[in-house]
């Protein structure tokens, strides 16, 4: 099936099933989706460079699940189109302060009460994300480490079976580095709608959400110091 031709029909299951697109979190709901809806993440993440032609495997694909929600701009999991972005075109544009900021100011709410709670529901979301994807990446990264080790020992190798390998470690190595990218356009662009807010209605609930923010830093920070925590399985050589 054609990427556009699986948009079409993405797009068709949109005008179906209306606004029941999202659930808890705003995640969509897996009704919605395949289960191979983000594995075009890591050709996205290496492109223009080739992409790997190896079965993309179980770790490799939650890695990937998981990185989807932290990259993409967290307003677009409130679209009612958020699905058909799982499956691509502008889902790895990241977050900007001012379009986040635009984004919130400019939603339609009861109350300013309302934008500070959709502010720290977006950053809670964020923190609660977060160790779930990078124990997936320490796991995908130490057998990447590996992989590359066993390419010197695997008999016959091919040349096309060698660039396969070096070419998913990349886009492994790949992707872990734009979630980190995005993470940072996320925190700058939550702290920088969190000042509007305070500027244009001020309210207690500001302590709250910038605590929350101050957490999700220092959350980020210490994933972004290696070694990123993770339980080694023993390898084969070990074990004899």
């Amino acid at each position: 099936m054609t990427v556009w031709r699986r948009r079409g029909l993405v797009l068709a299951a949109l005008v179906l099933l209306g606004g029941c697109s999202n659930g808890d979190f705003g995640e969509v709901r897996p009704m919605l989706v395949r289960d191979d809806v983000h594995d075009w993440l890591g050709p996205a993440a290496v492109a223009p460079k080739l992409a790997s032609n190896f079965e993309v495997t179980d770790e490799e694909r939650k890695l990937r699940d998981l990185a989807f929600p932290l990259i993409e701009a967290p307003q677009n999991r409130q679209r009612f189109d958020a699905v058909a972005l799982e499956y691509g075109g502008d889902g790895t544009a990241g977050v900007t302060p001012k379009g986040y900021a635009g984004y919130l100011l400019g939603s339609d709410f009861r109350s300013p009460s309302g934008r500070y709670a959709q502010l720290h529901d977006d950053i809670r979301n964020d923190t609660t994300r977060l160790p779930q994807f990078f124990e997936t990446a320490a796991r995908v990264i130490d057998l990447d480490v590996k992989r590359k080790k066993s390419l010197g020992y695997v008999s016959s190798l091919s040349k096309a079976e060698r660039d396969d390998a070096l070419r998913r470690i990349r886009e492994n190595s790949a992707l872990v580095a734009l979630v980190r990218t995005r993470l940072a356009q996320r925190v700058a662009a939550y702290r920088y709608t969190l000042e509007r807010l305070v500027i244009a209605t001020p309210s207690a609930q500001a302590v709250e959400v910038e605590q929350s923010l101050n957490q999700l830093q220092a959350q980020i920070a210490r994933y972004q110091n290696p070694p990123m925590p993770w339980v080694r399985e023993p390898s084969l050589a070990s074990s004899r």
